[in-house]
């Protein structure tokens, strides 16, 4: 999907003007912080307040500035001068969330500040009142109906302006984000690189636009402005579509070239490290994040994620208390305390504080996706089906949604719905062994083994998180009567395990002893076969048949039977592990 390439010039106003000269490099870091303390107060004056602390953040993360090269406010226009009583009673009413009110004030009025804040205060009481019908509605068929009633009079009013250039940075964004709530992608591309080329430092508009992005094809058509901003874009951009490594690559250079405090860039570090499950790396930020922080809420669901992942009960608790003494009724703290009974097995009381969560925030990802795990473990699969596909109406890259879906359409032994999920999920998450394992499953099921020996394999090959691939792939070539090629499998399996250095208990280890073991005796390699069964003895599930194996070798061996001394694979089995 390709974007427009030439970008229409919009009248901009005095006060904006400055922030367009920015360039594509981090050379001159003072005149960066003084365009970044310019788009916090912008972006403040028009209640984009998420964008006016992002920037703020990252500004605060630079060296300050003497008095000397601190700029004065941007100058007001006569249009500005005959809004501003209008303008500054609106803002009031706005800041309390009062947006009829404020909407009612601006109407009429022509600068470009007060006629953003005049739209913008129509579309959030749009939101609002969709969002309070969502939370009163009584079930999923009742949310779908719900809607933003001022959205298509919002279009039919920005489209003329946008047709007459009468949009400046901060209208195109809104713009751009009606069409999208619209469902019409394609636009919303277009008018979010528009709005980047007219307003570069606007954060809002690069983050509307990376929510657009399915894919890397994707970005490669964008027509972007080339200019320091579309650095911190394109890092984030690569953490959404799971290219951690190129996204690491980026927030480290940004990292070099200065922005080494900016907590922003730590706990997206952290993020991405989540994200390839390197757990124990992304726990390091995470704490050394809350260090520098201690009062930062965003991201601290992912950090929950983490100590759940873990089992890490009293520090997942105490994350729980301390949120909560912050602020309680952040969608963030809901989730973490979710986390925190999840992890209790209080699985109603989990899935009540996801449910808080989305009445503060409804489109918040996390919660949806958290609440359809809390009702796949009270099996109510019906209900972790529509948070699984709230969750997927959020964020179509979410593979934890699609996963779960997979898990669930498993569950009610629908294996064709299974498969498809499964799929979509491997998509998002290519390298990821758990999407490959299950999809294994599903052919399997499906009775097509040729793909799932592929994808047994495939899993192996990028890291089996799980341990499990080889041997899901020994029992389908053992299925499958290739018994060379299994006994290859569990040979490998057991190597793995030994040269991990953990002990840990592996279910399938004796399993894949006792295949050997007959395996080995059916080849007559009794010295391998003995070894084998001797293994077996240790197991409770296997130690009855390693017995009676040993017994069958030692009568063999004393019948006169030699021990054959080649390997009939090639490969020397074991100098087993020498027990410690």
């Amino acid at each position: 999907m390709a974007a427009s390439t030439s970008i229409v010039p919009v009248a901009v106003t005095a006060a904006v003007a400055p922030v367009l000269s920015t360039n594509g490099d981090f050379s001159d870091l003072r005149e960066i912080k003084k365009q970044l303390l310019l788009i916090a107060g912008l972006t403040r004056e028009r209640g984009l307040l998420h964008s006016s602390k992002w920037s703020a953040e990252l500004a605060f993360s630079l060296p300050a500035l003497p008095l000397a090269e601190l700029q004065p406010p941007p100058p007001i226009t006569e249009e500005d001068a005959q809004d501003m009583d209008a303008y500054t009673l609106a803002k009031a009413y706005f800041d309390v969330k009062e947006y009829d009110r404020a909407a009612h004030f601006l109407h009429g009025c022509n600068s470009k500040k007060a006629y953003f804040l005049y739209m913008y205060s129509r579309y959030l009481s749009g939101e609002k009142k969709k969002d309070d019908e969502t939370v009163d509605s009584l079930g999923p068929l009742e949310k779908g109906q719900v809607k933003n009633e001022a959205l298509r009079e919002l279009r039919v009013e920005l489209s003329k302006k946008h047709q007459a250039r009468e949009l400046d940075g901060f209208g195109l964004y809104l713009y751009g984000v009606v069409l999208r709530k619209l469902d019409l992608v394609k636009e919303a591309i277009d008018v979010f690189v528009e709005a980047t080329h007219v307003l570069p430092l606007h954060w809002g508009a690069w983050l509307e636009l990376c929510n657009l992005i399915t894919d890397k094809e994707m970005l490669k058509f964008l027509s972007l402005p080339d200019t320091w901003m579309k650095e911190f874009f394109l890092a984030h951009i690569y953490t959404e579509l799971q290219l951690i490594e190129e996204a690491l690559q980026k927030y480290q250079n940004l990292i070099d070239v200065g922005f080494s405090k900016s907590s922003y860039i730590v706990s997206q570090i952290a993020v991405a490290y989540h994200n390839i499950r390197d757990i124990d790396k992304a726990l390091s930020i995470f704490n050394e994040l809350r260090k520098q922080d201690p009062y930062r809420i965003e991201n601290m669901d992912t950090f929950s994620n983490l100590l759940y992942v873990r089992s890490m009960k009293s520090e997942l608790s105490y994350l729980a208390h301390n949120l909560c003494e912050i602020d309680k009724y952040r969608v963030e703290t809901c989730c973490v305390i979710g986390n925190y009974y999840s992890l209790r097995s209080q699985h109603e009381k989990a899935a009540l504080y996801f449910q808080r969560a989305l009445k503060l925030n409804p489109r918040y990802l996390g919660a949806w996706t958290l609440m359809g795990h809390e009702y796949m473990e009270m099996k109510n699969t019906s209900a972790a089906i529509q948070a699984y596909r709230h969750a997927i109406e959020v964020n179509k890259r979410d593979y934890r949604a699609w996963y779960g879906l997979g898990q669930t359409y498993e569950i009610l032994k629908m294996p064709f719905y299974c498969l498809y999920y499964y799929r979509r999920a491997h998509q998002l998450r290519p390298n990821d062994s758990r999407m490959l394992v299950a999809l294994g499953e599903c052919y399997e099921k499906l009775n097509q083994l040729v793909e799932a020996k592929k994808c047994y394999w495939r899993a192996y090959a990028v890291g089996d998180v799980e341990k499990m691939a080889l041997v899901k792939l020994a029992k389908l070539h053992e299925q499958l009567t290739e018994s060379e090629q299994a006994a290859q499998c569990y040979i490998k399996y057991i190597q793995d395990i030994y040269s991990c250095g953990e002990i840990v208990e592996h279910l399938e280890e004796s399993t894949a002893f006792r295949y050997l073991a007959q395996y080995y005796f059916k080849c007559k390699l009794w010295d391998e076969a003995s070894t084998c069964a001797q293994k077996c003895c240790a197991f409770n599930d296997t130690r009855e048949e390693g017995k009676a194996l040993l017994r069958q070798i030692l009568q063999l061996r004393n019948q006169g039977e030699t021990s054959t001394t080649e390997f009939l694979l090639g490969v020397q089995m074991f100098t087993v592990r020498k027990e410690k």
